[in-house]
């Protein structure tokens, strides 16, 4: 396939395009800055509000929850359960929860007032762990602190413990991961009682702030509308938490009767809004003494922080992926989302995978150790296949070659080969670097879990225009994965015309529909293939109207398209999503197709670890993986090694450091992300299997990259280090200090066996 030029690429390059901080509004030249006023405390009672020092208070608008009533809306962020307030009324759940909105033209003197708002509260015992939260003591949301908690089942794991060869058992924790896109978060609302209210933003989901305004300020769906700015990265952390700022900001207008404006600085937006969820999962695995999987028993945890938000679809999706990519005949996976006192977790790629199969993953090293097979060996052994069924049952209906895909990996980064020479080298005592190969093999689901991609009932459309272009109409975002490229290049190659005749419509609710949000590895999969049916069937349009001959030129469909225009009126055609026939899941039980196919991968990292500094990098990284047909090979490639640095990040660097519920080191300087010195020589590699319900072949490609990278990394590590310090690598980030505490730990156990 060709690589065509990014659609935005110009814009972007010559500083012409757009963000929300840039945007001027015609018709208001006055628009005033807004703020938010957090609570100091991770639980406790609201008693008092004060407004201290010498500020002008009269010249301030000031929104308190109080405000909401008066509009007649309700005081929520609706989403999924609606539980997260949009402001505090009384309880307070944790320490960046917003009680008071603040607005005033000079923005320098707003942030003097912000420091001068004082409150009166009684606090309340919190909890911030997983640990103290599954002790209910104290309960601080529902019954028993749990979101959602759900066991998928195959098989009969508790009839086989007694007759297994070998049980295997381990435990592995990930943190919090900070998505740090470029842009951080911000709005402009305009609302008014006659008018409605209009938000522009940076975001992934117009949609979803459609729907959390018309639910806050109770109006109709046409009195609300949505605009996507130009948005700078998102990764999964402008999936809900823009519904917020959009509330907020909608809120300081609609009392100021003036534009308002919210833009984070960085130090909020990385303490205020959503993380990678923290998780913690054990392992309980039968083998057999050839190494096949008898059964696992997974007990998987995920922190949700102070509100339900997402948490519940995460839990779904990284349950679901936590027996990863292996055929086993007893699994029993009991996954559980609970509440803690922290800002709420949210969405971010990979969206539970990656915390589920760093466990799996990790374990399996862990299994193969103690059956005496290499890592690899005891993969292919387990490998599913065409056939076979997943943890819930699903029959794996392409033609899947996992064994091709590991062969290929091993090959390419001469696993084996440099695996001997290290293990030889790292014997030498006066060798300070050890170096290490790790791998690891998963999959990632496309599209939403379940039976959600019936339920959104997509849509999409593109229509002609007089002067013979198109344009694509999608609510899917532009957020620097190349979703303007795509979606341009599959309807001009579905209509057989230019690719600089197709246009991709900036997001905006009064114009384009309902087609999801930009999240869950579903934008090409699922919304690519409803634009390329739209685009056929305006292509079939035009030729049954008689305006356009079955074969022509570029030049003869732009003149059919006025002709037809000119004669029969508007040309749109619209696609709406229809459920492939093979997918039958049931979402009380958990079993059934779970996706309508998975993207599969295998990924080797190669590592030096430095005793003296007690450092691990990434010296060379490996990504092989089967994504259906590749539609634009260099954004594709592109999305792997983006993929793999922020996995690299998540392996070991990036701490989300919390002191009583709030993010300590939330700058720049002390919350530390790969940067492209620290990134290693990535191969990427693609086997292609098209998949048929896919535009031109392809499947979800977004979240795959980072599910495997920090398992194969800390695989690599434990490799490079020897079997002591590895039984005690179970946990990310792999900070110097966590090494420091492994290898002093593998020393003592070794001091104390010899004595």
């Amino acid at each position: 396939m060709a690589s065509r030029l990014r659609k935005e690429g110009r814009e972007k390059l010559t500083g012409r395009s757009q963000y929300v901080d840039d945007l001027r509004l015609p018709g208001h030249p006055e628009v005033l800055h807004g703020t938010t006023v957090r609570s100091p405390v991770a639980r406790g009672t609201l008693k008092a509000v004060r407004f201290g020092g010498s500020i002008p208070w009269k010249d301030f608008v000031i929104v308190t929850a109080k405000d909401i009533p008066a509009i007649g809306g309700k005081n929520a962020i609706a989403h999924i359960l609606h539980d997260q307030p949009c402001l505090v009324d009384e309880q307070i759940n944790h320490p960046e929860e917003a009680i008071v909105l603040l607005a005033h033209p000079d923005r320098f003197l707003l942030e003097e007032a912000r420091r001068h708002v004082t409150f009166e509260i009684d606090p309340l015992p919190a909890v911030f762990t997983i640990e103290k939260s599954l002790l209910k003591d104290p309960v601080i949301w529902g019954k028993d602190n749990t979101f959602k908690e759900f066991t998928i089942e195959k098989g009969d794991v508790d009839g086989v413990w007694q007759t297994a060869d070998l049980i295997v058992e381990g435990e592995y924790h990930t943190g919090a991961q900070e998505q740090l896109y470029i842009e951080p978060n911000g709005m402009i609302a305009v609302a008014n009682a006659n008018e409605g209210v209009t938000v522009w933003g940076s975001m992934q989901c117009p949609y979803y702030v459609h729907h959390a305004l018309t639910h806050l300020f109770a109006l109709p769906d046409d009195k609300v509308r949505v605009i996507q700015a130009e948005t700078g990265g998102g990764f999964g952390g402008k999936e809900d938490y823009p519904s917020m700022i959009a509330c907020h900001a909608a809120l300081l207008a609609w009392k100021a009767g003036k534009p308002v404006k919210i833009i984070y600085d960085r130090a909020e937006d990385l303490a205020a809004t959503t993380k990678r969820h923290p998780s913690s999962t054990r392992h309980r695995t039968a083998v057999s003494r050839d190494g096949k999987l008898l059964a696992m028993d997974i007990d998987f945890l995920l922190d949700g922080g102070a509100y339900m938000t997402i948490s519940t679809v995460v839990l779904s999706r990284g349950g679901i992926h936590a027996a990863g990519p292996y055929e086993c005949p007893n699994v029993r996976i009991h996954a559980r989302a609970l509440a803690t006192n922290s800002p709420p977790y949210g969405a971010f790629r990979g969206f539970g995978a990656p915390q589920s199969l760093f466990a799996l993953e990790r374990h399996m090293d862990e299994i193969a150790a103690k059956v005496g097979l290499a890592p690899e060996e005891l993969r292919r052994r387990n490998f599913l296949q065409e056939g076979k069924a997943t943890a819930t049952g699903q029959i794996i209906r392409e033609k899947l070659d996992l064994p091709k895909l590991l062969d290929s990996a091993l090959q390419s980064s001469e696993f084996i080969k440099k695996r001997k020479a290290f293990q030889e080298a790292n014997q030498d005592p006066a060798n300070p670097i050890k170096r290490g190969m790790g791998l690891s093999t998963f999959m990632h689901g496309a599209g939403f879990t379940g039976s959600g991609e019936k339920m959104l009932a997509s849509v999409a459309a593109v229509e002609a225009t007089p002067a013979g272009t198109v344009r694509v109409l999608a609510s899917n975002t532009e957020i620097g994965q190349g979703q303007r490229t795509v979606f341009a290049q599959l309807v001009a190659d579905a209509l057989g015309i230019d690719f600089d005749l197709v246009e991709v419509v900036q997001p905006d609710t009064k114009i384009v529909p309902n087609s999801g949000p930009t999240v869950a590895s579903r934008t090409t999969m699922i919304v690519g293939k409803l634009v390329e049916t739209a685009a056929i069937s305006l292509r079939q349009t035009l030729i049954q109207s008689g305006c356009l001959a079955k074969t022509y030129t570029t030049a003869e469909f732009r003149k059919a398209c006025g002709e037809y225009l000119s004669k029969l009126g508007a040309l749109k055609c619209f696609s709406q999503y229809q459920q492939p026939g093979h997918i039958d899941w049931d979402d009380q039980k958990y079993r059934g197709d779970a996706y309508g196919t998975f993207a599969w991968a295998v990924y080797v990292a190669e590592v030096s670890v430095d005793l003296r500094t007690y450092e691990a990098q990434v010296d060379h990284f490996t990504a092989v993986q089967e994504i259906g047909k590749v539609v634009h090979p260099v954004l594709a490639a592109g999305q792997i090694e983006g993929g793999v640095l922020q996995g690299i990040g998540y392996a070991l660097s990036e701490e989300v450091q919390l002191r009583n519920g709030r993010m300590a080191n939330n700058r720049l300087t002390n919350y530390i992300i790969p940067t492209a010195a620290d990134a290693p020589d990535i191969k990427v590699i693609f086997a292609e299997n098209p998949y048929p319900h896919g535009p031109q072949g392809a499947k979800g490609i977004g979240e795959l990259p980072l599910d495997g990278v920090a398992p194969a990394v800390l695989n690599a590590v434990a490799m490079a280090l020897g079997p002591e310090a590895a039984s005690r690598i179970h946990s990310i980030p792999l900070l110097p200090e966590s090494l420091m505490k492994a290898l002093d730990g593998a020393a003592e156990s070794v001091k104390g066996e010899r004595s």
